[in-house]
């Protein structure tokens, strides 16, 4: 009787399982009660580990081989695993298994393995589970069309997607949705935003996408002015809308509306997740104000923090100068118990650079392979810089000699750097002619090289390279500059005097210049 009850509350206890390790205490309490076939109860342990974010979806597979004839929802189940998982191809393997084992697939089936073709990038992969959807008799169901638009979109192959969406004869709000969000992602901004504004309702995800669209895009400017008619017509922003936004401000550096945005978080009640918080971190450092970067950073509990969060103040330290800070705040992450990755030794060797940390970088460069992960040119580039601006010039030149592949542009042109700044002319040469052939239509490398032979006095070879470059049709980018007033952005380039205060622009900076030359010739 005792053991009669015990198993009638199995089910429940299964139901309400939390994590893996009460999971393998019912599994083990199913085995000593002799019920390790019993489908419905091993059924409920495959689909708490499968799906659950406390769960293992590998472990999910092992409670799955156990099962001498899995239902289709056991096979949807561990499927839908898979498709979220780092290996989604094995939700593919558990459709031909299915197959195989001859359990018909229903509509749940497919949208799984349409999520897992578009996380794989597999367009010919996709085409196959297309082709299946209508051999089932599934393409009029909506929720698995949708899923195809979404997984051609992902394979950028948006004919495809459209065709989709065009067949289905009343798309709902994730058709449409989808589309505006796989146009977005395939840098089709025009297509994207002439569906959006064609939407006959949109949600929060829609405008989301479309914001999203315009960062990913570059068009940071035409995201803001999208969220300004959110605010009038739309619905209230969610988070992904927020990281989008936070990130066109820190890309453009205004500072007051990167203010008014965390504002808005505060004003409307949203939840500062570990998302939220890491793009404030990163706009504040990135427009200057560091102190409030660290202010945010500091809000956030230190338990719930993880490597993104940290690399982004490690870096923002490192950016605005504060290098010292910046090493000292990698420690604390190592005292937190946080595992540093390549990304947290880009912005620590960052801040070495800036403060002359010879002897630290050295040492945070080589942790990289102590710590079995593999040195990108990035690294490379960092710890070049890093003995370039010290001086070390035979140093850096001997790394970029040894390294075990081809230097980047942005290597070559911090030791170009440091040769002009150091003296070292004809080492310049050699590193400059490198990154005229690396980069040939890059002006900057052609001005660079010139400038070296210049200070050399080699003014035939200079005026030669200027030659060449006009040669190659390679034009020299007029100068540009940007900086915020009250809220307004304003653009300067290059002798251009388009500005409405042109005129009084140019008559403070002849004045400022005169000053400056009356203090720097005055007798001390």
């Amino acid at each position: 009787m005792v053991a009669s009850s015990h198993v009638a509350r199995l089910p429940a206890l299964a139901d309400r399982c939390k994590s893996m390790t009460e999971l393998k205490q019912i599994q083990a309490q199913l085995t000593t009660l002799g019920l390790a076939g019993d489908t419905f109860l091993f059924s409920k342990l495959v689909f708490f580990s499968a799906i659950s974010d406390s769960g293992d979806v590998n472990y999910s597979h092992c409670l799955f081989l156990t099962l001498p004839s899995p239902s289709a929802f056991v096979y949807n189940t561990i499927i839908r695993g898979f498709s979220r998982s780092r290996n989604p191809n094995r939700a593919l393997s558990l459709y031909v298994q299915m197959l195989r084992s001859h359990t018909p697939p229903d509509h749940l089936t497919f949208p799984f393995l349409a999520k897992s073709c578009a996380r794989l990038a597999s367009l010919c992969l996709g085409r196959v589970v297309h082709c299946h959807i209508t051999k089932h008799g599934h393409d009029l169901d909506i929720f698995i069309l949708n899923s195809l638009i979404h997984m051609y979109a992902s394979c950028r192959q948006m004919p495809d997607a459209r065709k989709v969406f065009d067949e289905i004869p009343l798309p709902n709000l994730v058709s449409w949705n989808a589309l505006v969000d796989g146009l977005a992602k395939c840098e089709d901004l025009a297509g994207s935003r002439e569906v959006f504004d064609g939407m006959p309702e949109k949600d929060v995800v829609s405008w989301s996408a479309m914001i999203d669209g315009y960062v990913k895009g570059g068009d940071y400017r035409a995201a803001l002015a999208l969220f300004e008619k959110m605010q009038i017509h739309g619905p209230k922003a969610n988070e992904i809308t927020m990281v989008s936004l936070l990130c066109a401000c820190a890309h453009l550096g205004i500072l007051e509306k990167g203010r008014s945005l965390h504002q808005y978080l505060k004003d409307n009640g949203l939840v500062l997740s570990l998302a939220v918080t890491t793009s404030l971190v990163d706009m504040y450092a990135k427009c200057g104000s560091i102190r409030e970067a660290i202010d945010v950073f500091r809000s956030f509990p230190v338990a719930k923090t993880d490597v993104l969060i940290w690399n982004t103040i490690i870096g923002g330290l490192a950016m605005q100068g504060m290098a010292r800070e910046s090493v000292e705040m990698f420690r604390e992450m190592v005292r937190a118990g946080i595992k540093p990755d390549e990304i947290t030794y880009l912005g620590l060797l960052s801040a070495c650079a800036h403060g002359g940390f010879v002897g630290e970088a050295w040492e945070f460069f080589r942790s990289i392979r102590e710590l079995g992960m593999r040195p990108h040119v990035e690294h490379f580039a960092c710890m070049v810089d890093v003995l370039g601006r010290a001086g070390c010039m035979e140093e850096a030149y001997e790394l970029l000699r040894t390294m075990p592949m081809e230097p980047s542009g942005s290597l070559l042109g911090a030791l170009l750097s440091a040769c002009q700044i150091h003296g070292w002319m004809e080492l310049g040469e050699i590193v400059g002619k490198m990154l005229v052939e690396l980069e040939p239509e890059h002006d900057g490398r052609y001005v660079g090289l010139s400038n070296v032979l210049a200070v050399s006095k080699r003014w035939e070879d200079a005026k030669k390279m200027r030659e060449e470059m006009e040669k190659r049709g390679v034009r020299k980018a007029p100068g540009r500059s940007e900086i915020e007033v009250d809220g307004t952005l304003h653009r300067f380039i290059a002798h251009d005097k388009s500005h409405p205060e042109a005129a009084e622009v140019y008559w403070m900076l002849s004045y400022i210049t005169k000053q400056m030359k009356m203090e720097w010739e005055a007798p001390f």
